[in-house]
């Protein structure tokens, strides 16, 4: 059995894993089946919590990135072969990697023959407020380390997937466009809005029928990249809330904007900050990317007496301070009338990458 991989990049906050749920659902429709990979530093993650309520096997591969676990990647991989018989995997990497070419795609390429494998062209999606900014030469709100990672993501893609396209009129998105064509000629520049769906179905056209994956091979400063992850605190945690009867989004919108406000009063740059409240068998997913306009909020739970509480953050600041900030804000947002009781709770800052593989050069594969 051939199985197609999909690898999704990109910087934290650009829609990856609502991508990765909407490509999940169209492809099932297309009659194939499909698996999903999950990647963090750390367990506890909002995207495997809110992928695994797709009709698709989701494994997670945390602890680690991608190119630090390589063998926890094939495994995942093998596991999702062996038990959905997938035909598609999609995989998506920790948001704040990049020398995904030399460090994933690659080694896998190695593989493809032995393991009946092919890789579609290495994806990365860019939020166009953060690449307009980029493009213009500015840091995107970020620490400039931050920023290079961004940057060199951009430069390795076989495809750029410009994400978030409503926020855009026809002719900003057009100039934007060509502004990417030009400062990164050797991609694909394409366009989705994960919000209408809109370019989903072509993006997915173009990646099932290519195998031209990883053709580019960015420079990167090992020293400047460790820098980049390292001024991020990293939070994963998992919370049952109890107490009076909640809405629960009404909770998690207060809960996020009192996350933005600490944040903002402290001029720390947001990664992203995720949250996932679910009730029974409904649930509602939180985002917040960058400043207070950024906070959005999709699904509902019906207001009730408990739930589950999800959440990932990471942002420019210490984890002690950011440890700190979070638990506050949930305390002070159930006002003494909802109890939080963490069930898993993990704080750290990413340490210095060391990838498995990292190829110096392009390996040619054959068809299989």
């Amino acid at each position: 059995m051939t199985t197609r991989l999909l690898l999704v990049g990109g910087f934290l906050g650009a829609g990856k894993t609502t991508l990765l749920w909407e490509s999940a659902r169209l492809l099932t429709s297309r009659g194939l089946r499909v698996g999903l990979i999950t990647n963090d530093q750390a367990p506890e993650l909002v995207d495997t919590a809110f992928l695994s309520r797709c009709t698709v096997n989701v494994s997670e591969v945390s602890g680690s990135c991608f190119c630090c676990n390589f063998q926890g990647l094939l495994d995942a991989m093998s596991k999702l072969r062996e038990e959905a018989q997938a035909d598609v995997l999609i995989a998506e990497p920790v948001g704040s990697c990049t020398d995904l070419s030399a460090t994933i795609i690659q080694p896998l390429k190695e593989e493809c023959l032995q393991r009946e494998l092919v890789i579609a062209p290495l994806s990365v999606m860019a939020d166009p407020v953060r690449l307009t900014d980029i493009l213009d030469g500015g840091t995107a709100g970020l620490h400039p380390s931050a920023a290079y990672i961004f940057h060199k993501q951009l430069e390795e893609a076989d495809i750029i997937l410009i994400s978030k396209t409503d926020l855009l009129t026809a002719t900003e998105l057009e100039a934007l466009k060509e502004r990417a064509a030009q400062t990164f000629p050797a991609a694909t520049i394409s366009t989705i809005s994960t919000k209408s769906g809109e370019g989903i179905n072509t993006w997915l056209d173009d990646v099932t029928k290519r195998s031209d994956s990883g053709q580019h091979l960015a420079e990167v400063d090992y020293d400047v990249y460790a820098e980049g992850e390292a001024v991020l605190g990293w939070l994963n945690a998992t919370v049952m809330l109890r107490g009076e009867p909640t809405e629960w989004n009404a909770f998690a919108e207060a809960l996020l904007s009192g996350l933005s406000q600490r944040f903002d009063s402290m001029n720390a740059s947001v990664g992203h900050v995720k949250l996932m409240i679910s009730v029974g068998e409904s649930f509602l997913i939180g985002n917040l990317t960058g400043k207070g306009n950024t906070l959005s909020i999709r699904g509902s739970v019906p207001a009730s007496c408990e739930s589950r509480l999800t959440i990932n953050a990471r942002v420019q600041m210490s984890p002690e301070t950011l440890d700190t900030i979070v638990r506050e804000t949930i305390a002070s947002t159930g006002k003494g009338c909802v109890a939080a009781t963490p069930v898993a709770w993990r704080c750290l800052r990413p340490g210095r990458p060391n990838p498995t593989h990292r190829y110096d050069h392009v390996v040619v594969t054959k068809e299989i």
